[in-house]
């Protein structure tokens, strides 16, 4: 698939805003300790991904109820659903110059035979995107960096109707942030966020 960018400027990319607030202090504080002892910008984003996978538990899988969606506020709480640990991640690797895009999957849910949207981010290395899953591991699901083959937590199924989205957003896709932001917990979340784009 082609991963195709929403905006042609790359520094967009690399902004902060509201969501993706890599110029707040506990997000350069926590990229400046990732950032020590590693060799390059590729070991940093490898570091920074493992960090938000497997430090911040999804909130579904800890069976947490807060909903955030701010990058500092998932780094605080230590909680997240996808698209907020994605937020996170992007915060971590701009804040190191690396531009990073926001991408989603239209994916079949757990239960009841509805649909998800699920997000994760673009990384962009020489010259190309390559799309990556914070999301965490559990038993089924093996998510890795990788910049030579996606190793993504789901693959999409045309055949079950899933759709990997090509678009890369240099911003949280205002459907999804504006559930997000309205949301007071997770359970009134899951009735309120979209299942397509």
């Amino acid at each position: 698939m082609e991963l195709i960018q929403n905006t042609p400027d790359l520094s967009a990319y690399l902004a902060a805003d509201e969501a993706i607030d890599h110029e707040h202090p506990l997000v350069r504080e926590t990229a400046a300790r990732l950032a020590e002892g590693v060799a390059d910008s590729y070991a940093y984003a490898r570091s920074a991904y493992e960090f938000v996978r497997d430090t911040i538990p999804h909130s579904q899988d800890s069976g947490d109820l807060r909903v955030t969606w701010r990058a500092s506020d998932v780094l605080r709480q230590r909680t997240g659903i996808c698209h907020a640990k994605a937020h996170a991640l992007a915060a971590l690797l701009r804040a190191e110059d690396i531009p990073t895009a926001l991408c989603y999957q239209r994916l079949s849910h757990d239960e009841g035979g509805g649909r998800v949207l699920h997000g994760l981010v673009a990384v962009r290395f020489n010259g190309a995107w390559h799309r990556q899953d914070p999301r965490g591991n559990k038993p089924g699901v093996d998510a890795q960096f990788s910049l030579a083959g996606e190793r993504l937590a789901f693959r999409a199924d045309p055949e079950s109707d899933e759709r990997d989205y090509p678009l890369l957003y240099a911003q949280p896709h205002p459907a999804v942030l504006n559930a997000l932001r309205a949301a007071p917990d997770r359970p009134y979340l899951w009735k309120t966020l979209p299942t397509a784009l």
